[in-house]
């Protein structure tokens, strides 16, 4: 072949695209700029803020975790602790018939005597049983009146009492782990009134 003859085009073209100067091939990085030190500063700023953050998330998530554990415990232990105050409730009205009776009962045929006596066994085994699940008996004759505890029916001038005390209970109340389950219904003593000739007396000399 001569030295004179023509070299095709393509030829010519892809000799061109494989003998691309090797200086020109950049990568994207290195026709990027360097960061400034005020720039890695406010980067490194904006890392601090938002770890603070997520520390300060994670500690309100534990935080909530441990206050919803409580409340449940707390909701357990007071399902637990009263979950016979319905059953409770409906046992009272039981045994205040069975001390009403006791109370009815007078005389000293045999009859009466063996409906006393069983009448006192069964109270006892009543109040064997409230002591068992710490249903605490509220009779309060002789206390100052409590009226988270009591309710007063009528108040009475008692000579010798201090007003505001309990004289008299009509129906006894209870208590269910020192939560109310009946009030007691008492007579509260109250103030004796003067005497109307003390007080006449006393606009006479005035």
């Amino acid at each position: 072949m001569s030295n004179d003859q023509e070299v095709p085009e393509s030829q010519v073209e892809t000799e061109a695209k494989n003998e691309e100067p090797v200086g020109e091939a950049v990568s994207e990085e290195q026709l990027l700029p360097e960061p400034t030190v005020e720039e890695l500063k406010q980067q490194l700023t904006q890392a601090e803020q938002k770890a603070q953050e997520n520390w300060e998330k994670a500690v309100r998530a534990q935080a909530e975790m441990e206050n919803l554990k409580r409340r449940t415990q707390k909701d357990l232990e007071s399902a637990h602790k009263f979950a016979l105050e319905g059953f409770a409730k409906e046992l009272l009205p039981v045994l205040d018939s069975l001390t009403l009776g006791l109370q009815a009962a007078t005389g000293d045929s045999p009859e009466v005597e063996k409906f006393r006596v069983g009448s006192e066994l069964t109270i006892k085994q009543f109040e064997s049983v409230f002591a068992k699940f710490n249903i605490e008996t509220i009779d309060p004759v002789g206390q100052p009146f409590n009226p988270e505890h009591h309710q007063a029916m009528t108040m009475q001038a008692v000579e010798g009492v201090e007003p505001n005390t309990v004289v008299n209970v009509f129906q006894k109340g209870y208590l269910l782990n020192g939560r109310l389950l009946r009030p007691a219904m008492v007579v509260v003593a109250k103030a004796p009134e003067k005497p109307a000739a003390d007080t006449q007396s006393i606009d006479e000399q005035a």
